[in-house]
């Protein structure tokens, strides 16, 4: 069995989960509802004083609902502002109307939001702390913004295990397009082969790292099964803990 030097990380699900119920409440039509759509609309007053918090919450609603649709069709990356653009166009702000001062002013609040609500998944913590010295780390993550994704590991006291974090908004192309893999052997230097990707999709995180020639292993704590047409991942893991004894058996 090939000793594998470097392992690779998807993010979400995978290293931190989002707890929704660490996101901010705000009441629309009488429901209570984890969101951080009350913070940017109260941000945005200058920008659309007349839209109501309910017409700005459903426009920030359709803008994701929108984004995530562009980016299933071709996994071109959408990045935050340019979400953001389209819930402007949503409310029937003109392009351009909204300064790129407000804009990040908003991206701020609302990836602040999000970092607050993330998560360690079970056994991260003493996984990191056995594989220092032993292979060289690296995240490779679909996100729409790259600082939320650092926040979130700097956070945890684990960014500087990671010799790379690359994020798909800062790539272009989102797992499972080999682009963003390969930024991540480019800038350590290493081959597919070489590598192990750890990661919660059999759909993007398995088809795209055994595409590149990389071993996957799926983080399968559901112990689903493998959905139709797509490769079998090298490995079948209950949770990241089972990293360990992959890396056992390689060396």
């Amino acid at each position: 069995m090939p000793r594998y030097s470097v392992v690779l990380f998807d993010m979400f699900d995978t290293l931190v989960r989002f707890d929704p119920a660490r996101l901010p409440i705000v009441e629309i039509q009488g429901r209570r509802i984890h969101s951080s759509a009350g913070r940017l609309h109260a941000l945005g007053g200058e920008a659309w004083p007349e839209t109501t918090l309910e017409e700005f919450y459903e426009a920030l609603i359709e803008s994701f609902r929108e984004a995530e649709q562009r980016r299933a069709a071709d996994h071109r990356e959408i990045p935050a502002s340019e979400r953001l653009a389209l819930c402007y166009a949503r409310l029937g702000l003109a392009p351009g109307s909204v300064s790129s001062a407000l804009t990040q002013r908003l991206l701020d609040a609302h990836m602040a939001s999000l970092a607050g609500a993330a998560e360690p998944l079970p056994g991260l913590l003493a996984l990191l702390d056995w594989l220092r010295g032993r292979a060289r780390l690296g995240v490779v993550s679909n996100f729409d913004y790259s600082p939320t994704v650092r926040r979130i590991l700097e956070a945890l006291g684990v960014h500087e295990r990671f010799e790379t974090v690359v994020v798909s908004d800062a790539v272009g192309w989102r797992k499972p397009e080999p682009a963003i893999f390969q930024a991540a052997f480019d800038e350590l230097g290493v081959r597919g082969e070489d590598c192990l990707f750890v990661g919660d999709r059999a759909d993007i995180d398995v088809l795209g790292a055994k595409r590149v020639g990389m071993a996957a292993a799926w983080l399968n704590p559901g112990r689903s099964a493998l959905p139709a047409g797509l490769p079998a991942p090298d490995f079948d893991l209950p949770g990241l803990p089972a990293v360990r004894p992959i890396l056992e058996k390689s060396s």
